[in-house]
């Protein structure tokens, strides 16, 4: 058995839309923060390591440079063939609609890329930048916006620095919806101050949106963060491997089986992982949530029962 008997996972989705395997190649295109660059914040959220946030301290090969090593890496394990550019790093769809084209194209231009996923926050994503987007998928081309939301709980949102709040996550989400531009949700497990209601309410807010993709990770306590200087003040405790099992499968089982699950966990790089160790272990984690959904006989959906969007206008539906 494998994680994608138990979970609609996104390498199943492609596979079965396509025919054939579909992998995404994660570029750093050099985009910064508005929350940093002081539009929105300064700083950053207090997860993230300033220090890799410095543009100048950044020297990102070019698109296709990336792109021919992500393609070398991904086909030497998995035999695929085509890819989805995954413009990843930071906020990026924070620039000029006409740069963001150039860019988006540049990759687009790859003869065995078959589309996008773009990464950004829900307050940085105005119509122009929908219309554009809407504008690839009119032309055939796999589109994927990806909304780091994290939690529903716009106290939590305060106090980890995000800079936003639900309001705007649930307005990008509608207008993304109304143009026919899937979104893949993003939720972090361990935040401070949450538990596993809080998880719940969150995924709960995600899906009355019509979401069609679910992304989850726990939280990492990386170096040059102000969650570290909690961290070694005791002021944070991470969570551990095992419950971080049971509560993706909570969330898992409970989602409709429709929803495309892009990822159940994440990694940090291990030369500025501070805790939870276990979180550089993404295999261990990947057949531990195997393992438990396995052990309970559960599955994708099974606690789903019959959802419906609750926001007027907006039907939930399969891609």
């Amino acid at each position: 058995m494998a994680l994608s008997d138990y979970v609609h996972t996104f390498g199943q989705f492609m596979l079965q839309r396509h025919g054939q395997r579909v992998h995404k190649i994660a570029l750093d295109v050099g985009f910064t923060c508005p929350n940093r660059d002081g539009s929105k914040g300064l700083g950053g959220c207090t997860f993230c390591n300033n220090a890799s946030f410095s543009p100048n301290g950044r020297h990102a090969p070019s698109i296709a440079e990336q792109m021919a090593s992500g393609r070398r890496a991904i086909a030497k394990r998995t035999g695929a063939q085509y890819f989805m550019a995954y413009f990843q790093a930071y906020t990026n769809t924070y620039a000029a609609v006409k740069e963001l084209d150039k860019l988006y194209r540049e990759a687009l231009s790859e003869s065995d890329v078959i589309g996008l996923s773009v990464g950004t926050r829900p307050d940085c994503v105005p119509d122009a930048v929908l219309d554009l987007l809407a504008g690839y998928r009119a032309e055939g081309l796999e589109v994927w916006l990806e909304l780091g939301l994290q939690s529903a709980f716009d106290e939590t949102l305060q106090r980890v620095n995000r800079g936003h709040g639900l309001a705007e996550f649930q307005s990008a989400v509608l207008a993304a919806r109304q143009r026919g531009i899937p979104v893949c949700a993003h939720m972090i497990l361990g935040l401070p101050g949450e538990n596993e209601t809080h998880y719940q309410t969150t995924l709960d807010a995600m899906l009355d949106l019509g979401v069609e993709g679910i992304k989850v990770h726990p939280l990492h306590v990386v170096k040059g963060t102000q969650l570290a200087n909690e961290w070694r003040r005791g002021d944070y405790e991470p969570l551990r491997m095992s419950d971080y099992l049971r509560q993706v499968a909570d969330l898992i089982v409970c989602t409709p089986e429709h929803v495309v699950f892009h990822r159940v966990t994440g990694t940090a790089s291990k030369d500025i992982l501070l805790a939870p160790t276990w979180c550089s272990q993404k295999w261990n984690v990947l057949n531990g949530i195997e393992a438990e959904l396995r052990q309970r006989q559960q599955y994708q959906g099974q606690f789903a029962h019959s959802r419906h969007c609750k926001t007027e206008g907006i039907l939930c539906h399969p891609l």
